[in-house]
Parts: structure tokens; sequence; C-alpha cells
């Protein structure tokens, strides 16, 4: 009991001596702040994430990984682990490599296993792209993310035009084809899955917090993973579609201290109490004039 206590207690003092959030780099469209096609910019009307939180994403779409080999989407579901969605394409000139590094120096802060605390699926939203492509850029990126025998926890598909629309049309993703330069313009971002193929959050930019990828991953397990430090932050910091991250919840901050200051006081007075007694079993019990009679 005194030990998860003091975990309480802990957990609540790093909630008010750390900042939780790590500047973002990069194009912030996306979610409910993504302005309407109308007022977009030309070349950018059908470019940005609409939110589809709580969303179920199909899984009997088709790809193939970076061997060739025919997959579904379900098959990197149900195993109890959360997955990091990522779309982009693999030859993407700049903006896609910049949001896989990103991901990959904030991965490489958590504590978490890829393979077996959570999963990556990279998918190109290119139908021209092939899996000699997406072979080509796993080993880019593995290589990078240096951790031995985690292959198996991230993938790379390709797909299908119809396929790749039934995927971003689920999560809200839009990109656009510019034919003059021969690219797409698209917005930077991951989504989080649950294990059940549920959309749980979207992280915008290239670079991530890893403490916001932390608790986006451990909120999206479902608890399945993460300690009793997670579970305070999570109860202190929730996630705010607005901006993509976790802001702080003053109220529930307020309740923990106040939990946090009886727990202080009663331990406290359970010490004393408990030093009080030592030092009245210490006098033996004898009073002194039991003392003056044993003299005369």
């Amino acid at each position: 009991m005194l030990g998860t206590a003091f975990l309480l207690l802990l957990g609540a003092a790093l909630l008010l001596s750390q900042p939780l959030f790590a500047e973002v780099r990069g194009p912030m469209t996306g979610g409910i702040m993504t302005p309407p096609p109308t007022q977009r910019p030309a070349g950018l009307q059908f470019v940005g994430i609409d939110q589809h939180l709580n969303a179920e994403v199909p899984g009997n779409i088709e790809f193939r990984d970076e061997l060739g080999n025919p997959v579904q989407l379900s098959d990197y579901f149900g195993h109890g682990r959360p997955v990091i969605l990522n779309l982009g394409y693999y030859q993407c000139p700049m903006l896609c490599s910049e949001l896989l590094q990103g991901l990959v120096g904030s991965m490489k802060a958590l504590t978490f296993d890829l393979g077996k605390d959570f999963d990556v699926v990279t998918v190109s939203f290119d139908p021209r792209e092939t899996p000699e492509m997406a072979a080509a850029k796993k080993r880019d990126i593995m290589k990078r993310y240096g951790r031995a025998n985690t292959e198996q926890g991230w993938h790379f598909l390709t797909g299908r035009a119809d396929q790749i629309e039934a995927l971003t049309k689920a999560v809200g993703f839009q990109f656009q084809f510019d034919p003059k330069t021969n690219q797409y313009a698209h917005a930077a971002a991951i989504v989080m899955l649950t294990p059940d193929r549920h959309v749980s959050g979207y992280f915008y930019g290239v670079e991530f917090s890893p403490k916001d990828l932390r608790l986006g991953l451990v909120q999206a397990s479902q608890n399945n993973i993460g300690n009793i430090s997670d579970q305070v932050l999570l109860y202190c910091y929730h996630y705010d579609p607005m901006t993509g991250k976790y802001g702080a919840v003053i109220s529930n901050i307020l309740k923990l201290s106040g939990l946090a200051t009886m727990l202080i006081m009663g331990v406290f007075m359970f010490v004393m109490f408990r030093a009080d007694r030592r030092s009245r079993h210490g006098s033996g019990g004898v009073s002194p004039r039991s003392d003056l009679r044993r003299v005369t």
C-alpha cells in the first residue's frame, strides 16, 4: 500500500515538474482545424485530415507487404497491441521521409518494444509504387531505428487505388496529386489505432513528443501496456483533438494533489503514532510512585 502511494506521489511530482509537450514542426493541417475545401488554396482543396475518432477501420482491405505477399489490414490487429498507422509514399522527396525519421527518433526514446508492445503500419497512398520500393524504405528505416529483432513489428505496404481510398477515407486522410510536379500534396500526421481497429487519436507534424507518443500508445492499447505512472499521467492529461496533443486537466491535477496531501498527512500521523507507542513501551510502564515505594 505504501509502495503504491509512493508511486502515485512520484507520478504527481513528475507531472508538476516536467513539461509534457515538444515543439512540432511541419504542416498542422488536420482535424477540425482543417478549413473547408472552398477556403483552401488552389491545389490544396482536397488536402487535410478530417478526424474520425472511434471510427472502425475495415479489416478486409487488401495490400501487399514489402516482400510482395498479399495481406489484409486485419493481419496486423487482434494481438492486443496498438498500431501506429503512417500514410505517405516512398518516393516522397521530403515530407514523408522527415516524418518517418521523426517517428523513429520518438520511438527510440520509448521503453516499449516494437513488435511486442505495439506495431507500426506504413502504407503508400501512391498506387504506382511497388513492394520493392517498400522493401528499400523498410531497410533504411529499420537501420535508423537500430533495435534488433524488431523487423516483424514494422510493416510497409503498397496497394491498388481502390484499396488505398478505402483506408484513407476510413481515417479521414485527404491528399491530392499534382501532375505538374508529379508529386502529392498531403498532410503530415500519424494515426493511433486500437487493437480492434478503432481510431484513437491523431498526432500532427513530423516530430512527436515521446511523452505524447507513449500516452497515445497506452491509451490506444486500452491499458494493455504501460504502468501505474502512465495511468497517473492519463488521469491528469487528456487527448485534445484540436491540437493533437495531451493537455492538462486542472481539476484532475487538483484532485490528485489533494489526495497526495491526505496521504502525506496520513503517513505522518501513522509514523508519529508508532513512535509514541514505542517510547511508552521503552519506559517499561513503571510509574514514579512504584519506584519510590521500592526505595523506602
